[in-house]
């Protein structure tokens, strides 16, 4: 009697009830050895996405919306909003669940080992131990890596990745182009004690952005010139704008408005300040000023905002 064919895999079954929710963009694991997957869909309850992780996979996931968690052997990593990672499934399926009663939106690349061997082999001693242990099926390593936050420009990447800006005939190249630049970004490892440039240019501007809303949120009545915010973080005022607006995508007085608006919000809720008081406490001078940006931000004016709580006094 001759033995049944082994049983392929698919991770069709997985997102069958997120329905058009899955969205494969480009390629596949068994054929050109990495493909490109879009996610987006509302989990009523608790969501296993392990069942989707090919085995012998090393998968790359650029989490912009929901928690996560992937778990393997000594390892577990725990995805919020705006986070990357990657982990490796071994023959033994890892764990892994969606956070209830949540969006989850999230693009994956899963890379095939042979992909990865192809392209990396003379490049293996700098590469994240997780691969190389792949790699080397070392079956004691861990799985699982640490998430790092996502920048502006890996944001940017993920739209482009949505609808490339080429042909059809070209984007069999240009995703592949795409698929080594994101296996470059994050599946690289610096030699220990150095740090890439790019990395360490991104963790720079990421620390000064930090620095500028602290120092906004210290004053709202009375925050800090652009030029003043250059003199205290230690760089051009202009160079600061120009990191600001990409790694948060808007100006820095977009942000101290959407600032002044959330505190205006929790004071109004907080029923110890009427709108005029609140208008002043934040800055405003002007309440008709204050009332068109807080109607424009919440979609009320800010007398009717905190009703809700039957706490607020409106004059």
């Amino acid at each position: 009697m001759s033995a049944s064919p082994p049983k392929i895999f698919s991770e069709a079954g997985a997102w069958r009830d997120v329905g058009s929710g899955w969205q494969p963009l480009f390629g596949s694991f068994r054929g050109v050895g990495f493909s490109i997957e879009w996610h987006d869909f509302f989990a009523k309850r608790e969501f296993d996405w392990a069942p989707s992780f090919h085995p012998g996979c090393v998968e790359l996931c650029l989490n912009l919306e929901g928690h996560g968690f992937v778990a393997g052997k000594n390892s577990r990593a725990e995805f919020a909003p705006g986070t990357a990672g990657f982990y490796h499934r071994r023959d033994e399926p890892l764990v892994a669940k969606r956070t209830a009663a949540e969006q989850h939106q999230f693009l994956t690349v899963e890379f095939s080992l042979p992909f990865l061997a192809k392209h990396f082999a003379e490049t293996k001693a700098v590469l994240h131990p997780v691969v190389r242990a792949a790699m080397e099926n070392n079956s004691s390593a861990p799985v699982v890596t640490a998430p790092v936050r996502l920048g502006s420009a890996h944001q940017q990447l993920i739209a482009t990745l949505r609808q490339p800006p080429v042909y059809a005939a070209a984007q069999p190249l240009w995703y592949q182009c795409k698929a080594l630049e994101l296996a470059v970004t994050f599946l690289i490892a610096p030699p220990a004690g150095q740090e890439m440039f790019c990395t360490r240019q991104q963790r720079l501007a990421q620390e000064r952005v930090e620095q500028v809303i602290f120092l906004l949120k210290q004053n709202l009545a009375a925050p800090p010139t652009l030029e003043e915010l250059g003199k205290k973080i230690g760089c051009s005022h202009f160079y600061l704008s120009r990191i600001f607006s990409a790694q948060t995508g808007h100006t820095i007085t977009q942000h101290l408005r959407e600032l002044r608006m959330e505190r205006a919000a929790e004071l109004l809720k907080s029923g110890e300040h009427n709108v005029t008081e609140t208008a002043l406490e934040v800055g405003y001078n002007s309440l008709s000023h204050f009332s068109a940006t807080f109607h424009e931000t919440f979609g009320c004016c800010p007398g009717l905002y905190p009703l809700k709580t039957g706490s607020q006094k409106l004059f």
